[in-house]
């Protein structure tokens, strides 16, 4: 069963509009996919509906409900990706982390106590804040933006956290994916799978950037973790 619900912010003051995807039966765990720059669009909309059939509750935030509630865009349209890019650069995401927290204490009171986070792009950045800032049971990040200005927050890392990193990710160079295996490989919590070769965007549900292979990959690797540390 699919729905839109509404979910209080942490002081109350306001709602966050989320998908949501239910599981036939009882939860075994949930699942907050944290949406690209895109929205809530009909990717991670599917992205969702895969967690509940796998039994997980499965719940899309609208990240942009601030300024651009409901927006719903296509990376293969020219227009749509520089609209999207300008959210992103209206976008605070410690506004995020607030919106995630506030996830995690809606779905506990669902009655789910296990919560984990699979997010993309921005939303690869949002777990990597929500590993260090929440109390989130496991993260996963797809080609998250920006966690090398980030990795000063690593020590807060106390639950496992994955990250999925593509080395030919336009977003983040070369550079920066130095520094986050230099500031990451070490840490306990901690596990990074490089793809070679691969450019942002490989594991989007549909469209021109999926590769179909690596996505599979990835994603299985993802199920695995998440079965694993949700448990």
């Amino acid at each position: 069963m699919t729905e839109m619900v509404q979910i209080p912010t942490l002081d109350g003051a306001a709602t966050i509009p989320a998908y949501v995807a239910r599981p036939q039966g009882a939860a075994k765990a949930a699942i907050i996919v944290i949406p690209e720059i895109f929205g809530v669009n009909p990717g991670i909309r599917q992205k969702c509906d895969k967690w509940a059939a796998q039994g997980y509750l499965a719940v899309a935030p609208d990240i942009f409900w601030r300024f651009a509630p409901g927006v719903e865009l296509d990376p293969d349209q020219p227009e749509q990706l520089q609209e999207a890019f300008g959210y992103f650069q209206q976008y605070d995401p410690t506004d995020g982390v607030y919106d995630i927290e506030a996830a995690i204490h809606w779905i506990r009171r669902e009655g789910v106590a296990k919560v984990g986070c699979a997010g993309y792009c921005l939303g690869g950045r949002l777990a990597y804040m929500a590993a260090a800032r929440t109390d989130i049971d496991a993260s996963v990040g797809y080609y998250g933006v920006m966690i090398d200005t980030m990795l000063g927050e690593s020590h807060a890392i106390a639950r496992p956290l994955m990250l999925h990193i593509p080395t030919a990710d336009g977003f983040v160079p070369p550079e920066a994916q130095v520094a986050i295996h230099a500031g990451l490989d070490g840490h306990p919590k901690v596990t990074l799978h490089d793809y070679v070769g691969l450019d942002h965007g490989f594991a989007a549900e549909m469209g021109n950037r999926r590769n179909e292979e690596a996505a599979q990959l990835a994603d299985r690797r993802t199920q695995n973790f998440l079965a694993a540390n949700l448990a």
